[in-house]
């Protein structure tokens, strides 16, 4: 009987919760297969089967484990079932039930909705299992995200629609997860133990949604990416980043921790959570390549696939708060670092352009920042340099005005 324990995932991890079973206890298991999904206090990750043989599980679903834990067993003397044996048997075993279940023939159109609704993990698994369709589940999480509860109660009372139950006074309770647990912790942490202060500025986007419009094509054919606004937006912080170190650091008790390089974070909403994936050493990338790593990382952090690693190290954030039609908002700082970004909506407003007034599309800037170790001149000339770069998007290639740098000026 092998025994199957919760491994370390990282240095300040001490325990995990065990979300979900992918194999039933009693099952037979290939080796290297899926047993379950664990979920740590920063990201998500699976245990996988030693050796083939049938699993005995010991924690159940919902349950908290420290390190080293035993999770579950493996009993690899088992013999191995004979339709486990090939695959064969398997597809014929499949034909009758597809028989006996003729009304599935609809499964396809019942489990479309289910994989562009917006539910956590295990409501999607249950839904696609019970082919229950998203249009008769009403989600009761942040932003009318399906929870498991709420699928549950719908398979509880088939003939009731969603809306009917808008208003009962029904309440429930739901634990915590862990990553919930971590961002509630980290954000009252950074408003109780830095000076945090924001400052506001705004910038005028038309020139880089002229170039935007004018190149997005050519881009795509050129680098098999979209170009976005956060390529924009990581290069001008990369440079106002390296004219302003202090913006750049961090306080490590009575020392001021600065970095030659710039380590962005950028902040996305995952199924589980808000998380922060790392984009390294950004100020030598190219915009191809800073929007090739954005979407990998976003693609990640939706499927819960980030690592530890590329969470961490982060030496500034950027939130892009716009993306949820935000207007304005005052960001919280992502510590240990010293200061976070704030993107928000594009809102087309009538401006004072040299006498003349004329519609802009501009976004309102937010910086957070610890008084600690950013002044105010500091801060408010980092927003400022932020700002004329992206409103002169011609800077972005070498940080300076084209003809200063010839005449070096």
């Amino acid at each position: 009987m092998i025994e199957i324990k919760v491994p370390t995932v990282g240095e300040s991890i001490s325990e995990v919760t065990l979300v979900k079973w992918l194999k039933k206890d009693g099952e037979w298991v290939e080796r290297d297969e899926l047993l379950c999904e664990l979920e740590s206090e920063k990201a998500t990750f699976e245990l996988n089967a030693e050796k083939a043989g049938i699993l005995h599980t010991v924690a159940k679903e919902g349950d908290t484990l420290n390190i080293g834990d035993l999770a579950c067993k493996i009993d690899e003397t088992a013999a191995r079932p004979e339709g486990a044996a090939a695959p064969a048997p398997a597809k014929e075993e499949a034909k009758p039930a597809a028989k006996a279940e003729a009304p599935k023939a609809e499964a396809p159109k019942a489990a479309a909705p289910a994989a562009d609704v917006k539910a956590t993990p295990v409501a999607k698994s249950i839904m696609s299992d019970k082919q229950v369709k998203a249009g008769d589940v009403k989600g009761t999480g942040a932003m009318g995200k399906i929870l498991k509860a709420d699928v549950l109660e719908a398979l509880a009372n088939p003939g009731r629609k969603g809306g009917a139950a808008a208003f009962t006074r029904d309440a429930k309770r739901e634990k915590m997860s862990n990553l919930r647990k971590t961002v509630s912790r980290r954000l009252v942490e950074a408003k109780n133990t830095t000076a945090m202060l924001t400052t506001f500025n705004e910038v005028d986007m038309t020139r880089i949604m002229e170039i935007r419009k004018q190149y997005k094509d050519t881009f795509k054919e050129s680098h098999g990416v979209n170009l976005g606004f956060m390529s924009f937006f990581t290069k001008a912080v990369c440079y106002a980043l390296q004219e302003w170190p202090a913006v750049n650091a961090y306080i490590d008790g009575e020392e001021i921790v600065y970095h030659d390089y710039c380590d962005i974070s950028i902040a996305v909403s995952a199924p589980k959570g808000l998380v922060v994936p790392v984009i390294r050493n950004a100020e030598s990338l190219s915009m191809a390549q800073i929007e090739a790593e954005v979407g990998n990382l976003a693609k990640k952090a939706r499927e819960n696939k980030l690592s530890i690693e590329e969470m961490t190290g982060g030496t500034f954030t950027i939130t892009n708060g716009g993306v949820f039609g935000s207007l304005m908002s005052t960001p919280i700082i992502n510590i240990p670092q010293s200061a976070i970004l704030g993107m928000h909506k594009i809102q087309e407003r009538p401006m004072a352009i040299n006498g003349k007034v004329e519609v802009r599309p501009m976004m309102y800037l937010a910086l957070s920042y610890d008084h600690r170790i950013i002044d105010g001149r500091e801060s408010v000339s980092f927003l400022v340099r932020v700002k004329e770069l992206l409103e002169n998007p011609e800077l972005l290639l070498i940080g300076h005005d084209p003809v200063k740098a010839l005449l070096e000026l």
